[in-house]
């Protein structure tokens, strides 16, 4: 009987199998560590990058909030200006009034009467003055009714005086004036 060893052969087999398998092993290891390295580097690659936009979206928020607080300045800065040139055409509108009322007073008087008094009461003004006769005062009255300024025009005194020597009237008149505007009272700030 013919006797073959085959041990060797399958120990050959056997380390040459070990062999293979430690290699696959190695390869894969290998290839996951390359697949683990690729993919990290993409996500540190990713978060540079969204880092990178954020830091960037918070810079355009700090210049937008700057920009903002400069319009919100502008705007509060406008509405100052805006209340100046509101008070200064209201100064400029009052302004010619009482200077209006008093032209068309003095173009009301007629010649030879005199006024002595003048005082406004929010709407209500007082004329007192000396005439030479009634007529003077009717006429005087008449004047200011057909004025564009004063209404209710009303005789309140009208006396028998003397001044130097001559027989004259003393006169006091009320009257309303037409375009009064009635002042409101400041509104608190809150």
């Amino acid at each position: 009987m013919v006797r073959i060893n085959l041990l060797p052969v399958r120990t050959s087999k056997k380390k040459e199998t070990a062999k293979q398998q430690l290699a696959l092993l190695v390869v894969s290891v290998a290839v996951v560590l390359v697949a683990g390295l690729g993919l990290y580097g993409y996500a540190q690659a990713r978060i540079k990058s969204v880092k990178s936009e954020i830091d960037t979206a918070e810079n355009d928020l700090r210049q937008l909030k700057t920009k903002i607080g400069e319009l919100e300045n502008i705007k509060k800065l406008k509405e100052a200006v805006t209340k100046k040139l509101d008070v200064l055409a209201q100064l400029r509108k009052e302004k010619t009034g009482p200077v209006r009322r008093l032209a068309t007073l003095s173009d009301a008087t007629p010649e030879k009467l005199w006024l002595t008094k003048y005082s406004e009461n929010g709407p209500n003004v007082s004329i007192g003055g000396v005439a030479l006769d009634e007529t003077l005062i009717a006429d005087f009255m008449r004047n200011l009714q057909n004025s564009p300024d004063y209404v209710n025009i009303e005789l309140v005194v009208s006396e028998q005086t003397e001044l130097n020597g001559v027989k004259a009237k003393r006169f006091e008149i009320t009257c309303v004036l037409k375009s009064f505007k009635k002042e409101e009272p400041p509104v608190a700030k809150k």
